[in-house]
């Protein structure tokens, strides 16, 4: 199993990124996928999760109207659009199957200061 996030970086207050995790070495169409992040200092904490055919969404309170995650089963790809950015989301972001753990891939960092 191989999970590869990217599309971190630096980035003001109210901007706008976004993140994808390239899925390998199982049946990434029946799972459900969510991305974490973890704070320094802080443990990971969950950010959203879509359902295997994307027919349910949901958010941490921290992140909702401002986040979206989205799939592409044909390409095996999560992804994360983060809109309004503020610093506290400043973290690595990691993504996941939700209820079958993989081993973690080195996230991708995320940093929100002016």
């Amino acid at each position: 199993v191989q999970l590869v996030e990217s599309g971190g970086a630096l980035v003001q207050p109210g901007g706008s990124l976004r993140l994808s995790c390239a899925a390998s070495g199982f049946t990434f169409s029946s799972l459900s996928m969510s991305w974490y992040r973890q704070a320094p200092g802080k443990e990971r904490e969950l950010v959203a999760t879509v359902t295997s055919a994307g027919g349910r969404i949901d958010y941490a309170d921290s992140v909702k109207g401002r986040f979206t995650i989205s799939r592409d089963n044909a390409k095996n790809t999560v992804y994360l659009q983060m809109n309004r950015l503020k610093p506290e989301d400043t973290a690595v972001y990691y993504c996941n199957s939700r209820f079958v753990r993989f081993s973690w891939g080195r996230g991708t960092q995320v940093t929100v200061s002016s």
